[in-house]
């Protein structure tokens, strides 16, 4: 059974890779705008902006990172949801597979399609200034919390797909989730801001995932914010996960 689902999930990660690689502009578009933030901060307002020493988009890259995620998984809900509407989901429930391998190929789809775009805007912070001295080890982690946030937040686009009316609203979801870098530690050190909002921002969980990953770029020793993060990212893929299944067997019922 297991051997079942590891293969319809692979055959059916190979179906949507082949919608992704035909239509490039996707990952292209989920790019630019991260981009274009980081380019705007850095050059219009980093000279504003004390965060310490060293280059701002050294401070600014880990927020940008999960950014570019959030942009990023509104096209996962949006292709579910096109799935949904074309009947192919339908079509699938007449054939011998598991029926959790077409939710987990678009969540998996989302990761590497993700990931491209996180290397695309990472590349362009290296030509901005971005430099860090962290070993094989500390980006195979900063990696790891990335693709577990993605993991995390994609399971919440599949809910929004799943129930979404139109294309529209499929998408429309990932707008709080691009907001909430925008009140956390990824712009500037959340002392700065007025207490009601500095409360808010050190206690959701985007600043203690970027602070981790800043903290890993930067060689710093890893604080237990580590384990609050890892913890957001747990709890947050959990519960949108038993979620997404309910609203999924509710769909195709």
């Amino acid at each position: 059974m297991t051997t079942h689902f590891f293969g319809d999930t692979a055959v059916l990660l190979g179906r949507s890779m082949r919608h992704i690689t035909r239509s490039l502009d996707t990952i292209i578009t989920v790019s630019i705008m991260p981009i274009a933030l980081m380019l705007l901060v850095v050059y219009v307002f980093g000279g504003a902006i004390r965060a310490g020493t060293g280059h701002y988009v050294n401070y600014l890259l880990p927020g940008i990172l999960l950014i570019t995620i959030a942009m990023g998984i509104s096209y996962a809900a949006f292709r579910l949801f096109t799935d949904l509407q074309s009947g192919i989901f339908e079509r699938f429930q007449s054939m011998p597979i598991a029926r959790s391998s077409v939710l987990w190929a678009h969540v998996l789809t989302s990761v590497v399609s993700n990931l491209i775009s996180l290397v695309i805007v990472v590349a362009v912070a290296l030509l901005l200034g971005f430099r860090s001295g962290a070993g094989v080890l500390a980006w195979l982690a900063v990696t790891g919390i990335l693709v577990l946030f993605t993991l995390a937040v994609t399971w919440i686009a599949v809910i929004a797909g799943l129930s979404a009316k139109t294309t529209d609203g499929a998408g429309a979801f990932s707008y709080p989730i691009v907001l909430l870098p925008f009140i956390s530690s990824a712009f500037v050190p959340t002392r700065t801001m007025p207490g009601p909002v500095r409360a808010f921002a050190e206690n959701q969980p985007v600043t203690s995932i970027v602070n981790t990953i800043r903290d890993l770029f930067a060689q710093h020793p890893v604080s237990t914010g580590i384990w609050t993060a890892l913890a957001w990212c747990l709890g947050i893929l959990v519960v949108a996960y038993v979620l997404a299944m309910a609203s999924y067997h509710r769909k195709v019922a």
